[in-house]
């Protein structure tokens, strides 16, 4: 086996990358990795590095990891500053460090594509490995895999990472055949709230729609990206995302993008974006002009139930945070992130703060599922 490193996704060819990773999972897909980086995105000018790493044998590809060199820690959804401020006051640079994840996609997911004949463990030992004496080469600090799932998790752990856990809601269809088949499960009160809310959008006059990433036209997108930035400005931020992206994404994956647009007096006053994977939805992005009651619920929640229940997804993962979710019927689940540090006295204090905040997550996980609002 041989490895290497790429400065850019368009070094490797599409068709093999995409063979590896599939198409159930959009955000591995080469396209948006390719669309982030075209973009302008993610570049060594916003802090996001490509230095992706491919494992061939024999010049094929049979493995292949999305890998940036971050210079802070915007962006990632699992929060580090403290370990940053800690690492820096005690003498060490904690910045430049690795990461593997999707740029601003807090999506649990593969973060290692393995062809399916090669040996998991010993490919990723293999990477690892590597990550390892290129940070003492290079002098960085640390390796960061975020929302690894399955045995990729227990891969990493088994390698020894640092395993941190958090918390999101996310929704699971028990098959489910109508959006009130779905609330029949509630409790009265909660099932009332959710109608009550439902109705206020239609009695406000506004009208939602959805359309598929094919029915969108470049007039549209470009409102829904002044809806997507307002979220941003609102809270004096600069957007992570540009229009370019999204259009790049609407040239190659199409396919994989549900749109909502809420209309009112046949005006667009709101905007929800999605990725569509082979059995879940992944709730991303949401703006708006002026505040309307509840709107928010409907775009971003209501509309995606409403998808999942007719399409037959199983999953809807609506992002990071939000306890707004759980009396909507998000359920509160554990996500994990795995960390290596080249510094041994950092990894022991590490260690010990991740026993104490597991601990404090266990808690907050129990707690939140008895907010659930279904029948007893």
């Amino acid at each position: 086996m041989e490895i290497k490193q790429i400065t850019a996704i368009n070094q490797v060819d599409n068709e093999a990358w995409n063979n590896l990773v599939g198409d159930g999972y959009p955000f591995m897909r080469h396209e948006f990795l390719l669309a982030l980086e075209q973009s302008g995105c993610v570049s060594g000018q916003t802090g996001w590095q490509p230095r992706h790493v491919l494992v061939t044998e024999n010049n094929e590809l049979l493995a292949g990891m999305p890998l940036y060199l971050k210079t802070h820690s915007r962006g990632e959804y699992v929060f580090d500053n403290q370990w940053a401020y800690a690492y820096e006051q005690n003498g060490g640079s904690y910045y430049p460090k690795w990461l593997t994840a999707i740029p601003f996609t807090p999506c649990q997911g593969l973060r290692i594509a393995i062809k399916d004949q090669a040996d998991q463990q010993q490919i990723t030992s293999f990477l690892v490995d590597f990550i390892k004496i290129q940070s003492e080469q290079d002098n960085i600090s640390s390796w960061h895999c975020l929302f690894p799932v399955g045995e990729q998790l227990e891969s990493l752990r088994a390698l020894g990472l640092a395993i941190r856990e958090g918390v999101q809601f996310q929704w699971f269809n028990k098959g489910y055949r109508t959006f009130d088949d779905f609330l029949s499960t509630f409790n009265s009160s909660k099932r009332k709230m959710l109608k009550r809310e439902r109705r206020k959008v239609s009695e406000q006059g506004i009208e939602l729609i959805q359309l598929s990433g094919r029915e969108v036209s470049e007039h549209q997108w470009q409102v829904f990206y002044d809806f997507y930035q307002m979220t941003y400005l609102k809270h004096g931020m600069r957007p992570y995302l540009n229009l370019d992206f999204f259009m790049a994404c609407a040239d190659t994956m199409a396919e994989q993008l549900l749109l909502v647009f809420a209309l009112k007096d046949g005006m667009y006053v709101g905007s929800a974006l999605s990725f569509v994977g082979s059995d879940t939805l992944y709730g991303r992005y949401w703006g708006c002009l002026e505040e309307y009651n509840v709107l928010h619920f409907e775009a971003c929640y209501y509309q995606g139930l409403d998808y999942c229940i007719e399409h037959g997804l199983k999953r809807f993962d609506s992002g990071a945070q939000g306890e707004h979710k759980i009396a909507r019927g998000f359920e509160p689940v554990t996500t994990y992130s795995a960390h290596w540090f080249q510094d041994e006295r950092f990894v022991k204090a590490i260690a010990q703060f991740l026993v104490k905040e597991k601990n404090a997550v266990t808690f907050y996980k129990e707690d939140a599922a008895n907010y659930l609002p279904f029948k007893k």
